[in-house]
């Protein structure tokens, strides 16, 4: 199998990166795995899709970190190859990463992943549906009873009304954020503070203002679906628990904010919860999603670059990555054998 993987910046990758444990699985699997930035692409006169890729030495890889290194290293090879030759296309790019410092950068991951599906390449998760996920308004699309009441506004008044609605607790965040970056949780003595906090939301655009759940205080899971379905590996299934360290008082749970991962225990309420938006994932292609829950909500989707796949397969002990490259494996024998009758979002959760 030849699989690409586009990704924000080769150069930036961490070796505990999801999409490099992902690489280090497939390549270890004897599969050719070729990484480009978003700035590496390219549509040819021909219009054949290129881009500027690395893949590291044919060997067997042990540790991550020696992976990237080979990966990011002269001994690297670097070679611009035809993404419409690819079996696979992996969208492993965050937009919201380039939202502000590169803003150019956002849709290139959906728009070439476009023309590389138009020439039979499977591309994950599908870029139509992708391009519904941009920023976190795609959490509106499912279900009202999955998701925290919310507002998404620039209004000041509007914010201070639902804030009072609440009873005077409510989350705000950026519409368009990632990382946990301009997350506040406002409380009902923070009145003195409260401009301060919806300027700063307000830099990076729209803001959400969202109903605030208590359960949040003992952090949240999340759990990766697969085709639509929990993620499951000998019996376990790939989810972690996120909690801040004792005594922190910042309410995010992003392990990139400091959260400490633990094991998570998977409730019936979680598989339910994951089923309610099972055919909403289904209809839109997503292959390959992390689902953030705090009690009984959904408070987040990542369908874009799903982190913390590296301490769910610490944790539980199995390769989960494994699992995700087996299923790459049968989307493109199935491709093979059934040439006709079935576009990249059938594909992408069969």
């Amino acid at each position: 199998m030849r699989l690409g993987i586009i990704v924000n910046d080769i150069k930036t990758e961490l070796a505990d990166y999801t999409t490099t444990r992902l690489a280090i699985a497939a390549t270890n699997l004897g599969h050719d795995v070729w990484y480009m930035g978003v700035g590496d692409l390219a549509c040819d006169p021909d219009e054949k899709t290129h881009g500027r890729a690395r893949r590291v030495p044919d060997k067997k890889y042990r540790s991550c970190d020696v992976y990237l290194a080979a990966l990011q290293g002269k001994q690297a090879n670097s070679k611009r190859i035809i993404l419409d030759e690819l079996d696979v296309l992996l969208l492993r790019n965050d937009p919201a990463i380039d939202v502000n410092t590169r803003p150019w950068a956002r849709l290139v991951g959906i728009n070439f992943g476009r023309l590389a599906m138009r020439n039979g390449v499977i591309v994950l998760n599908d870029p139509y549906g992708l391009s519904q996920a941009v920023n976190k308004m795609y959490l509106q699309s499912f279900p009202e009873k999955v998701r925290p009441r919310t507002l998404i506004t620039r209004d000041r008044g509007e914010i201070k009304d639902f804030i009072a609605e609440q009873g005077g607790s409510c989350i705000l965040k950026p519409l368009a954020g990632s990382g946990g970056r301009n997350v506040f949780l406002v409380r009902p003595q923070d009145g003195i503070n409260l401009n301060q906090m919806i300027d700063a939301v307000a830099t990076e655009g729209y803001i959400i203002a969202e109903e605030y759940l208590p359960e949040a205080s003992k952090g949240d899971t999340r759990m990766f679906l697969m085709n639509g379905l929990p993620l499951r590996c000998k019996g376990r299934y790939a989810a972690i628990r996120r909690v801040r360290p004792v005594g922190d008082s910042d309410i995010r749970s992003n392990l990139t904010a400091g959260a400490v991962a633990k094991k998570a225990i998977v409730t019936e309420q979680m598989l339910e919860l994951a089923e309610m938006i099972r055919p909403k994932l289904i209809q839109d292609g997503m292959f390959f999603v992390g689902m953030d829950i705090v009690g009984d909500k959904l408070i987040e989707i990542n369908v874009f670059s799903p982190g913390g796949l590296d301490s769910t397969e610490k944790l539980e002990g199995v390769s989960f990555c494994r699992e995700v490259i087996h299923a790459l494996e049968h989307k493109v024998e199935y491709r093979l054998q059934n040439q006709q009758g079935f576009n990249n979002i059938e594909i992408a959760t069969l």
